[in-house]
């Protein structure tokens, strides 16, 4: 989920609320909430707890699931963040690889561990192009030995390594990590997508993921390519400030990104809207 920012630049909490609202509506199950398309960089920690505390009020008659983004490179840190989120009400968390430090396998263990031990369950993020350090498969086995990690987000981008993990670990769910390619994933054992795209596409995404676990792959390759420019469209430059610019003009404003992230181009808006509008599911 993005985050919606006021003209000031401040969080917009009823926006956010809306926001929530208008997602679920749209097919998504489950929100994370402070993650990297919420900007979880540039939030504070107050704003970061602020904003679980929204999205949890305003789903919860809903019943949807909230997972509150509290992993960072500092153990410790993620720690406090996870025990504050679980006062807060959130369902569980997302952990992120450890970034810019890249600890070994046996750190991550430990580190991930450390979060887990909180109590709360525990969804794995799996990013390194992002964090310069990858969770090898071996390692995933060892961790879903805890009792509270409970699923990984992959955005390793590789649909091999995505194999190896459903069969080394058969019963650690895997979450798409990224939109364009959810439908080969799910095609190895992949059971949903944590979706970008979703802010725009969401019924198309929810069908798309219904064919594919129901087994007409057919009419899921066909929502895939018809999702596929989209997809591709929504990181022509650096998420969220596209998909967050194309919200801002077919919903309700959203505001801009924060430094150093900018706004993004009026030609990636003009091809995200173009693209958005082959889609047929709506």
């Amino acid at each position: 989920m993005v985050t919606p920012f006021d003209d000031s630049g401040a969080v917009d909490h009823q926006r956010a609320w809306d926001l929530a609202r208008h997602l679920v509506d749209q097919g998504s199950d489950c929100l994370v909430v402070a993650g990297t398309t919420g900007e979880s960089p540039t939030l504070s920690d107050g704003e970061k707890l602020a904003l679980f505390k929204t999205v949890i009020d305003a789903v919860a008659e809903k019943k949807t699931t909230v997972i509150a983004g509290t992993g960072t490179y500092d153990t410790a840190h993620s720690v406090e963040m996870t025990g504050r989120a679980a006062e807060l009400g959130a369902d569980g968390v997302l952990a992120v690889t450890p970034y810019y430090n890249r600890p070994s396998q046996d750190g991550l263990v430990a580190h991930f561990r450390a979060i887990a031990d909180v109590g709360m369950p525990v969804m794995l993020y799996n990013i390194p192009g992002r964090t310069g350090r990858i969770i090898e498969v071996d390692t995933l086995a060892v961790l879903a030995d805890h009792p509270n990690i409970v699923a990984v987000k992959d955005a390793v981008e590789n649909v091999d390594f995505t194999s190896s993990t459903v069969n080394r670990v058969p019963g650690l769910p895997v979450y798409s990590g990224q939109d364009s390619i959810t439908l080969p994933l799910l095609a190895v054992g992949a059971v949903g997508v944590v979706s970008v795209v979703s802010h725009l596409a969401g019924p198309a995404i929810k069908a798309m993921l219904k064919a594919a676990t129901g087994g007409d792959y057919e009419e899921a390759r066909r929502l895939h390519h018809e999702l596929l420019q989209l997809c591709h469209a929504c990181f022509l430059e650096p998420n969220p400030a596209p998909v967050k610019g194309t919200l801002s003009r077919v919903w309700q404003p959203v505001g801009d990104v924060r430094l150093p992230l900018v706004a993004a181009s009026e030609d990636t808006l003009s091809a995200v809207e173009k693209a958005l509008g082959t889609i047929s599911i709506s």
